[in-house]
């Protein structure tokens, strides 16, 4: 079983692809040696260990536009 599950993760984002490019990026910088500030790790993977740290609320992101692509 996931954890935390996708449907507590999509109410920490506003959609499935941004919970996607944020936990990428996330598991990215950890695995380039970042450090988590999890207590209580539940995954030993990069990628698991993003989406609990989205769910903790320990990172989050801001959704940039485009100026150009609003015309």
């Amino acid at each position: 079983m996931l954890y935390p599950s996708i449907d507590k993760l999509l109410d920490k984002v506003d959609s499935k692809y941004s919970l996607v490019v944020a936990a990428s990026k996330r598991a990215r910088m950890l695995r380039d040696g970042s450090k988590t500030e999890l207590k209580q790790k539940k995954s030993h993977k990069y990628v698991g260990l993003a989406l609990e740290e989205i769910y903790e609320d320990h990172i989050s992101y801001e959704k940039l536009q485009n100026k150009e692509s609003l015309k």
